[in-house]
């Protein structure tokens, strides 16, 4: 009886799930840039990738505009799942362990098939809200435009009716994605749960708690967004101080079975 006990997978509906309180996502903030103080080359390197990733973003709208939308979906996928390695450092610190690079970079390799089913969807999702956004493009003007003329139509007042549907399907879509992943990745590091218990956790906790949750989401997106103006330098410390919050955040949050 005991090893079945050990055995059992929780699902979804038995994860019991913690109140939060309004000043937590703060405190996993605050977390975050002490886990990054703890290991700050390791952290420079994750955040060396994401600003590596946003030069690339740069280099390809000026030579190939038309690929901007399908590269930046790619690197929305790309960002969850170079975060494991962070979670994995904030985990080791945690336990009062001593994390290294070279453990942080594979870290994912214990979890490969939950991992990739979970990718999957993800990439499904980005899909569809690549195809959506054609959409939009296609129903409001005559033709396609490149990536500029997107740009210029989204900043064009008179295009008030597409800047709403288009801003509509990107925060429907944008939401779905958040609210699915928030807690998924880090928990599917720490547990021996499949891609869909996580995932449901995750949009479980999302659905319950929907206003810190925004708040985190709204200040994820805020840091990010300042962190890239500065040539996306600002992503070396924003992004893994954001990384380990999001360790903090899911530990915070998805409580234990008795």
């Amino acid at each position: 009886m005991e090893d079945a006990a050990k055995d059992h997978v929780p699902s979804a509906l038995e994860l019991p799930l913690n109140t939060l309180g309004w000043g937590d996502p703060l405190g996993w903030l605050a977390k975050g840039w002490h886990d990054f103080q703890r290991a700050p080359l390791i952290g420079v390197f994750y955040g060396g990738c994401f600003a590596a990733m946003g030069w690339m973003l740069l280099a390809m709208f000026q030579h190939a505009p038309a690929w901007v939308l399908a590269l930046s979906a790619g690197f929305l996928l790309v960002g969850p799942f170079l975060c494991l390695g962070l979670y994995d450092v904030s985990r080791k610190i945690g336990a009062g362990g001593r994390p290294n690079l070279g453990a942080s970079l594979t870290a994912w390799d214990t979890r490969t098939g939950t991992m990739a089913i979970f990718g999957g969807v993800l990439l499904i999702l980005e899909m569809l809200w690549g195809r959506a956004s054609l959409i939009v493009f296609a129903v409001s003007f005559d033709g396609m435009p490149d990536f500029k003329g997107s740009l210029l139509a989204l900043l064009d007042p008179e295009n008030l009716g597409f800047i709403v549907a288009y801003l509509a399907v990107g925060a429907l879509f944008a939401g779905l994605i958040f609210a699915i992943s928030v807690v998924s990745m880090p928990m599917i590091l720490d547990r021996p749960v499949d891609a869909v218990t996580a995932a449901l956790t995750s949009l479980r906790l999302c659905l319950t708690q929907p206003g810190v949750m925004l708040l985190w989401g709204a200040l994820i997106t805020l840091l990010v967004v300042l962190a890239m103006l500065p040539g996306f330098l600002g992503l070396l410390v924003v992004g893994p101080v954001v990384g380990h919050a999001s360790w903090h955040a899911y530990r915070s949050a998805v409580g234990h079975l008795d």
